[in-house]
């Protein structure tokens, strides 16, 4: 997975620290869409955890008559995420999702990552940060949306204390280990994921989802970490302590937003499995795609 510095294409897979730590870079594309349908298109991967929560949000609010999603191929090369063979991006028939970036930017500098929020109407990349998107899909776009709350207001800061409590390690932590350069910075990584995990578990113990008995942003965030968990991280990343099966809790929990309708058809095993075996040939350099485990779903 190369990235740009300064509209140029540099090839290359992410840096790690002096002691051997993954460090996920920023997000530069940080602005405020408007709730008018039809102006942005969303690109996704079906088997990134981060565009996934987007995908959830998409489907759960009613927005997908107001917002279109392309889906790139779950194979990621040095060249970037690409487009179907035989099936062009839509809007300008481009082969690379590189190609959307330096059309936003010609001199952009950094990684082109999923998922995107293009603005048709300015021509550019609104938004490519996750949690970003996630939430004004939950408000900037309530007036188009079917009234649902994933966001409510009197519960919003106890949904970014937990989305704040969750990034690092666990929705990245799983990253942080199965990217590890050293020993030391994968003993960290998988401390503190499961320390984390059984947290979690524990809060889980007396309520149905994070902040209470309805399904909020902080569940679709912890939810797309989780449903990749047992099928990838256990093996791929060796987060292999313990399984989210393991866990009854996290396990009920999973299950709970796996079957609330509107999310199961956002899952796709195929182009997770197949994303994570066949693109990190640094970590699996032979490609071979374990064997799909038992998942109680």
């Amino acid at each position: 997975m190369g990235h740009f510095v300064a509209g140029e294409w540099v090839s290359g897979w992410y840096k790690a620290d002096a002691k051997g730590h993954f460090v996920r870079p920023e997000t530069t594309f940080r602005g405020t869409a408007e709730p008018v349908s039809g102006r942005y298109h969303l690109y996704v991967s079906l088997a990134c955890p981060w565009a996934h929560r987007t995908l959830i949000a998409r489907s759960l609010l009613g927005l997908t008559e107001h917002i279109a999603v392309t889906v790139v191929d779950w194979f990621l090369d040095d060249d970037g995420w690409r487009f179907f063979e035989g099936q062009p991006e839509p809007l300008f028939g481009f082969t690379r999702l590189r190609e959307l970036y330096r059309k936003a930017d010609e001199h952009y500098t950094g990684r082109v990552t999923v998922p995107v929020l293009w603005d048709r109407e300015r021509g550019t990349i609104v938004q490519n940060e996750s949690r970003e998107i996630l939430r004004q899909l939950c408000t900037v776009f309530k007036p188009l949306s079917n009234g649902r709350e994933l966001s409510p207001p009197h519960q919003r800061a106890e949904i970014d204390s937990v989305l704040d409590d969750i990034y690092n390690p666990i929705n990245n932590g799983v990253y942080r280990c199965g990217f590890a350069h050293t020993q030391v910075a994968y003993d960290e990584a998988v401390k503190a994921l499961y320390a984390a995990l059984d947290k979690y578990e524990e809060r889980l113990a007396s309520r149905t989802f994070l902040c209470g008995e309805e399904l909020t942003e902080a569940d679709i965030c912890l939810f797309t970490t989780l449903v990749r968990f047992d099928p990838v991280y256990s093996v791929h990343f060796k987060c292999s302590r313990k399984r989210i099966q393991d866990y009854p809790n996290l396990h009920r929990f999973t299950r709970a937003v796996y079957h609330t309708p509107g999310v199961t058809e956002t899952v796709d095993f195929d182009h997770i499995r197949n994303h994570y075996y066949v693109s990190h040939d640094f970590i699996n350099p032979r490609r071979i795609v374990a064997a799909m485990p038992d998942l109680p779903l």
